[in-house]
């Protein structure tokens, strides 16, 4: 089967932290965040915002709390994306059907639905020869990013992302096999050979790229990241935003 132009671009994604200094061109971004606007949403809920961090002092901030990730304050644009039931509360008040009281179904709607739109938004991006990178890295002092940005209750920053004309070029990361992930009917275990296989490829592959070189594979590589950034204030955290909260 031949790819699409689409499918190829996709297959081609990968994660880029240095960029050229040149700005996007006017109504760039704008046209962007259209394009994520076209992302499905629940119910069309639309409960996501988007934050443009052009303050020097608030990226250095961020920066710093996400770990010092100094791209967050090279990169020509940096966004917040948030879950967003600060209007969908103001609808319903509105519409006399009472204010939202932090059932986890709503908070779960509103993370998705940020989700798809981000995700359309680069893939915007890098059909127009931009580059980007996912920041989770925010979550590390969310409340900092709530004061940074002034966000009202109900209003909940997820991730950031860097954007901008790409000033390096490295290998794709060579993702699982598509039977890992699909699924017959019901869920079927992988074997253990079969993600020592994959493991032995991740190993390679983070042995032999350009930078960032490292002694690895998939499954330690995976482990200490899940297992390194816990978080444990996060669900206080979403508590205090009225999410997750019954």
């Amino acid at each position: 089967m031949q790819l699409t132009s689409t499918q190829q671009l996709q297959l081609e994604h990968r994660s880029v932290r240095h960029f050229l200094p040149r700005l996007l061109d006017p109504g760039l971004l704008e046209s962007l965040i259209q394009s994520g606007q076209a992302a499905a949403s629940s119910s069309f809920i639309q409960a996501y915002s988007v934050i443009r961090v052009t303050r020097p002092d608030a990226r250095s901030a961020i920066a710093k709390a996400a770990g010092g990730q100094r791209w967050i304050e090279e990169a020509p644009e940096f966004l917040v994306f948030c879950a967003d039931l600060h209007r969908i509360n103001q609808a319903c008040e509105t519409a006399g059907r009472g204010q939202l009281e932090g059932y986890a179904e709503h908070g779960l709607a509103a993370v998705v639905d940020v989700c798809l739109m981000a995700q359309n938004v680069l893939l915007a991006a890098e059909s127009q020869g931009l580059a980007g990178v996912f920041i989770g890295g925010i979550r590390n002092d969310p409340q900092l990013i709530v004061d940074q940005l002034s966000l009202p209750e109900l209003v909940l920053p997820v991730f950031g992302m860097c954007l901008g004309w790409p000033n390096e070029s490295h290998e794709v990361k060579p993702r699982m096999p598509v039977g890992f992930v699909l699924h017959q009917d019901k869920y079927q275990e992988v074997s253990p050979e079969r993600v020592a296989l994959y493991d032995e490829k991740m190993a390679g592959y983070y042995a032999s790229r350009g930078a960032n070189i490292k002694l690895s594979d998939w499954s330690n590589s995976a482990a200490a990241a899940v297992q390194g950034k816990k978080r444990e204030h996060m669900l206080d955290f979403l508590h205090s935003r009225g999410y997750f909260r019954r």
